[in-house]
């Protein structure tokens, strides 16, 4: 008895409150019928809430902070890394607030990035190459378009200018996540027909792709969802169109699934100007 009685105590002490527990055995003195009727419940009950305890503490790190909490909100995330992949494309990456944080975007979804330019408040949507399967950081594949390189844009693209020029260090405000396309895995597709319906669930066994430029981005997303789950068996048909050979982004990337997984991505390419 006196064993389970000290048992006890040292429970408590783990919660904080041995001292008035030891006060009350010390108290009961040789009444030990009287202090292992009172003391039972908490010899019983402390165990149980330790382990309670702990399992909530392991379950809560196996779960991943989230940056995006709120659509409505703007979260600045700092700029760590700049890399040049072309002559006019960059995969910028951006830290999230710790390094065990996700970024929290559904595969379908994207992020609008705001930013100041010339007193104008400029935003435009982007979709990551990375997903939350990475922790710390979210990339970002970006084409700039420099002024005066398109006799129809002159002045050049704002936003991936503003990009370009900022420096290691610099924020930049996120928002998200956006859209009105989920996919939920194993060819379930939740779409909305504007932000204030509810989603309808679309099941499919192939999902048809056609994408041009830049815009092949929301397309890798869910394509990698896909084929990186071997029991998905939804096939992806992809026609991705550029103007020439050198401006297929993500092309490794691209042609790296689909030499992993050529039963279920199929991909072809379309030039405005074929190679010599």
């Amino acid at each position: 008895i006196n064993r389970s009685l000290l048992v006890g105590c040292v429970q408590k002490d783990i919660w904080g409150r041995e001292e008035s527990i030891c006060k009350r055995l010390k108290q009961d003195g040789p009444d030990v019928e009287r202090a292992e009727s009172w003391e039972l419940g908490h010899v019983v009950l402390s165990p149980v809430w330790f382990l309670y305890s702990l399992l909530m503490k392991l379950f809560q790190r196996s779960t991943p902070a989230i940056t995006l909490e709120s659509p409505d909100i703007k979260y600045p995330l700092r700029l760590i890394d700049r890399e040049i992949i072309s002559h006019d494309t960059r995969r910028f990456r951006f830290a999230l607030p710790s390094p065990q944080h996700i970024l929290g975007l559904p595969v379908g979804q994207h992020i609008y990035l705001s930013a100041r330019i010339d007193g104008n408040l400029v935003i435009r949507p982007y979709t990551p190459v990375s997903s939350d399967d990475d922790k710390g950081f979210v990339d970002l594949v970006i084409k700039v378009y420099f002024k005066d390189t398109h006799p129809k844009f002159p002045a050049g693209g704002k936003m991936s200018q503003y990009l370009e020029s900022m420096q290691i260090g610099d924020t930049i405000e996120f928002r998200g996540p956006n859209g009105l396309l989920v996919y939920q895995g194993k060819g379930k597709f939740a779409i909305r027909p504007d932000k204030k319906s509810s989603p309808v669930i679309k099941t499919v066994k192939s999902v048809g792709m056609i994408a041009g430029g830049t815009g092949i981005t929301p397309m890798l997303q869910v394509i990698r969802a896909i084929m990186k789950d071997p029991d998905d068996h939804t096939v992806c048909h992809l026609l991705f169109a550029n103007q020439t050979e050198k401006d297929i982004l993500l092309r490794p990337e691209l042609e790296e699934l689909r030499n992993e997984h050529s039963a279920r991505f199929k991909l072809w390419y379309t030039l405005d100007r074929a190679p010599e």
